[in-house]
């Protein structure tokens, strides 16, 4: 399966967005939320104005770091600047330890990450995938399912930081159950303060439904690449790896999980 991807230090990287100089220079696991959150963060910074997340692309707001596009955006922006990317703890500037940059973490309970990996892999056209469900929980569970790394090696990596003072950790179930919440969280988080009336303009224009309609976030900018439109908002839900992994799947999961991160992490329910 990995005849498409570059390998760097032992990680996976699609050939077709990744280029070796520039992940070697700048030296959320995917399917977590991250473009969610990102709107989320532009709309905070924004005051709950929507014209910048209407206007410019999702990749124009933010990029992968670890791409060349996203490097280049990053250097050339003005001001504070944020990105997101999907880079494993090992492969993260070094340099970032002893700075002072915030990060926040977002995880999501991974039965949801894999069903949600899948079927976003399984449109998109740039790479070999799984011919089966079955087929592709097998490479999830043995850390082939995405281009960075093992899901519990990524956590693992990250959540090491977790006791840091610049680092959030944030996870998808809670920003789907308390949305607002959570925005008031990451507002304390960042130093940002809103109006009493801003939180609920972020709420709203961060919300799926509104996301999903914006040509501008919903990646519809990815139809070249893509035979389905909704590649990027599918469902927008928690728990929806209960309608596709079976009794044995699921026992198998569990397994593994408490092997890797037992009383480490959530034990989610959702």
């Amino acid at each position: 399966m990995y005849d498409d991807y570059l390998w760097i230090e032992g990680i996976p990287f699609l050939c077709v967005w990744f280029k070796p100089e520039i992940i070697r220079e700048v030296l959320s696991y995917p399917k977590s939320g991250t473009n969610w959150l990102v709107q989320i963060l532009c709309l905070i910074c924004t005051k709950g104005d929507p014209k910048w997340v209407q206007s410019v692309s999702v990749w124009g707001t933010h990029h992968g770091v670890e791409s060349g596009v996203g490097f280049e955006l990053l250097k050339n922006m003005e001001g504070r600047r944020f990105t997101a990317t999907h880079l494993p703890f090992q492969l993260f500037p070094k340099s970032f330890l002893s700075s002072k940059a915030k990060v926040i973490y977002l995880i999501r309970n991974p039965r949801n990450v894999a069903v949600s990996g899948y079927f976003f892999w399984k449109k998109l056209n740039v790479c070999k995938i799984a011919k089966s469900w079955d087929e592709y929980f097998e490479w999830f569970i043995q850390g082939k399912g995405d281009f960075v790394n093992y899901w519990f090696e990524h956590t693992r990596g990250w959540m090491s930081m977790r006791e840091r003072e610049n680092f959030l950790v944030l996870s998808y179930e809670e920003l789907k159950k308390d949305t607002k919440g959570s925005i008031q969280k990451t507002c304390q988080f960042l130093g940002k303060k809103l109006e009493p009336e801003e939180p609920d303009l972020v709420l709203k224009y961060g919300s799926f439904a509104s996301m999903k309609e914006n040509n501008k976030s919903n990646f519809s900018i990815l139809k070249k690449d893509s035979n389905d439109p909704a590649i990027l908002m599918r469902k927008g839900i928690c728990g929806d790896w209960k309608n596709y992994f079976m009794v044995s799947q699921a026992e198998a999961f569990n397994k593994i999980f408490q092997e890797n991160l037992a009383g480490q992490l959530w034990e989610w329910v959702e």
